[in-house]
Parts: structure tokens; sequence; C-alpha cells
């Protein structure tokens, strides 16, 4: 795994960009903002469910990709943030209940109040753990940091008064803003389609996924993107150019937690319940931080929007075959295999080949053909300067 890290290149000279290449990546962002805007008055309910689902794996794939590939730490604990941002968010924005002879709590603050506070605990977790990153590196770190997914196994049955326990669970409170509730509660329609949860979840988990971009994108770009890359590249030399590397390791951790805090968040709105369980495919388990992380190395360590794409492929391909199996003529072939077993194949071969031949991943790739095509579009049919091979997170897609 180490290898796979440090296959991540460092930042060559920097290369003017040009104003039409510049011009075309705006134009082909608003478009894409545009279609997923609309997307709701065209498609059904299944497929915005199966996209509300890719925007959960997106959020938290983001915060991975920056503790790995632009701060250089290993961590397989993301699953374990997962369930402390979910169960954060169901204690925060709960009432309290009894169930059977036992109480489950909840504090009843209102749904926006308690996701901030559930990013927020996050976070603090994700802090917490850093005095361990702060001194382990490569499989060392990521040993450590699984950890914490057992840690979760324990903590989420040990303690039926915050989770329900593994048994049943609890149902969280939907979310609401400003009186506006993102449920099937009360009638609303736009353009003659009414827009019940599917809806409008779909609009509130695409703000979140963009803010969670933006931010990032901004992050790696200021001072403190800067201070992880050279903690990444070289611990003594950043330290000696006056990084406070303990400091850096640490705000990467805690973003990286938060991050996944509020993909904990979004998934538990999604299910519409936070369950603890152990099974093999269990949300809060092993096999989902190691999708995450297949997340990150499909698309790119250290790219926002390879991220996003890994998230696609990963989360996305097991909603693909559910929803349209047997339209494309699959019903039989994956006779035994649930659609959760394809996906690892599928992930898992995509990880091999990234690995094998393309280091950078599918961002590498972006940047290989926005840089050809730059040089087809350059005014005066000369060849433009190639692209500068940036430090991923500062890709140009």
């Amino acid at each position: 795994m180490s290898e796979v890290i440090t296959a991540v290149r460092a930042p060559a000279a920097p290369a003017p960009r040009s104003r039409r290449g510049s011009a075309l990546r705006a134009l082909a962002w608003a478009a894409l903002l545009l279609v997923l805007l609309v997307l709701p008055l065209y498609v059904g309910p299944g497929l915005l469910s199966a996209g509300q689902y890719v925007m959960v794996g997106a959020v938290g794939a983001i915060g991975l990709t920056l503790v790995i590939g632009q701060a250089g730490l290993l961590s397989l604990a993301h699953a374990f943030f997962l369930l402390v941002g979910g169960t954060s968010y169901a204690v925060l924005a709960g009432e309290t209940e009894q169930a059977g002879s036992e109480y489950i709590v909840g504090l009843g603050l209102p749904p926006l109040l308690a996701l901030v506070g559930a990013v927020v605990i996050s976070a603090l977790a994700g802090l917490a753990f850093a005095p361990v990153a702060g001194r382990l590196k490569g499989i060392y770190l990521g040993v450590a940091s699984l950890a914490l997914v057992f840690l979760g196994f324990y903590l989420g049955q040990a303690l039926p008064m915050l989770t329900g326990g593994a048994a049943s669970g609890r149902n969280p409170e939907p979310f609401s803003l400003f009186g506006f509730s993102f449920s099937n509660e009360g009638y609303l329609a736009v353009l003659g389609v009414p827009f019940r949860q599917s809806e409008r979840l779909w609009y509130l988990f695409l703000a979140f996924t963009v803010i969670a971009f933006v931010l990032a994108r901004g992050a790696v770009r200021s001072r403190v993107g800067r201070a992880w890359r050279g903690v990444r590249d070289n611990e003594a030399a950043a330290a000696v150019m006056g990084v406070n590397v303990l400091r850096a390791k640490a705000g990467a951790f805690a973003v990286s937690a938060a991050y996944a805090g509020l993909s904990g968040v979004m998934v538990t709105l999604w299910l519409g319940l936070l369950k603890p369980d152990e099974s093999e495919f269990g949300t809060y388990g092993l096999n989902t931080s190691i999708a995450f992380l297949a997340m990150a190395i499909i698309g790119g360590l250290g790219s926002i929007a390879g991220a996003v794409v890994g998230a696609l492929i990963v989360y996305g391909t097991p909603q693909v075959l559910t929803l349209f199996a047997d339209e494309l003529g699959l019903g039989d072939t994956l006779a035994g295999l649930s659609p959760n077993v394809i996906s690892l194949y599928v992930y898992g071969l995509a990880v091999i080949l990234v690995v094998l031949f393309e280091p950078g991943g599918l961002a590498a790739i972006g940047r290989r053909i926005a840089g050809f095509a730059t040089r087809r579009l350059h005014p005066d049919g000369t060849a433009a300067t190639a692209p500068r091979s940036a430090p991923p997170g500062e890709d140009r897609s």
C-alpha cells in the first residue's frame, strides 16, 4: 500500500493556463451542474436513490483522498467515522424514547444544528487519533487505524442507548431546514412533478457534495494543502521550512474524519436507519473502509474530482446492477452472486489495473486527455505547453 501512496508524483513547474481552456472547463462544470439539477424532473426514484448513494460515497472519498493523497497518511478507519457521524446525528436530532426495557437517548436539537454537531464530533474523533497518526507511517498506521473499525463494532453494540443496538438500530430524525422537511411530509410539485423524499434528498445530497467538493479544492490550493503535501513528500524538509508536522497530520485526519462524518449522516438519512451490524457488507464494516480506499485509488490519490469518479464506479456499480440486471440480460448470469459481490470484482480489478498501468488513476488520464484537447484547440495551431503534472487534488478537470 505504501507503494501506491508514493506513486503520487510531485508537482512540476507550473504551466500557463489558456483562457480558452479555462472557459471550456467552466462551461463543462456548469453544464454538469445543470444536468444534475434537472435530473429529478425526468428520472424515477430508483435512479435518484442510486445517485444519492454515489454522492454519499463521493463525500467520504473526498475526505479520504485528502488524508491519503495529500498528506500521505494511510487510513482504513473511514467506516468508524461514518458510524460516529451517523450516531451523533441520530442522538442530537432524535428524541428520547423507550424501546422495551431500555431508553434510546435523544437531545431533540434542530436537524441543521445536529448535522453541524455530527460533523464537529467526527472531526474531534479524528483529532483524538492524531497522536497515533503522528508517530506511525505506512502500513503500520493503516493497521492502527483499522482497529477503530473493530472498536466501532464493539461500541455500536455496547451502547444501544445511542445506536439502538445491532438487532434493530434506531430511526434518525428526517432532515429539515427552516421548516421544510426532506421527507414525504407535505406536498410539493415542480413543473407538474411531485417532489417526494427521493427528489428532496437528491437536492440535499447534491448541495452537500458541491460544498464538500468546493471546500476540498480550496483546501488543497491553500497554505494548508501545501503543508500537507510537504509532509507527504519529506517530513524533515517540511519541518525545516517551518511546517508543524504533527499539526499538519492532525489537521488532515480531522478534516478527513469530518468528511466521513458528513457521509455517515448522509447514509443514515438515505437508509432511514442507523444499524451498526457486523454483517459482511454492513454499512460500518471493513468492506466499507476498503471500498472508500478503492474510490481514492481508482480516481487518483489526492485528486478531488477523481474521488468523485471513483465513487461513481465503486458505489454506482452495485446500484446499476440491482436496477438493471434484468434489462441487461444478466438476471440468470448473476444467479448466486449479489450486486455487492459483483461490484467487489469490478473495483478490485480496477484497482489492480490502476496500480499496474496508471498510478495516477483516472485523474491522470483526464489530465492527459485535457492536455491533448488543449493542444488541438490552441489558437495559433502550434502545440501548447502541456499541463503540468499537478499534485493530486490540483488537477484541472
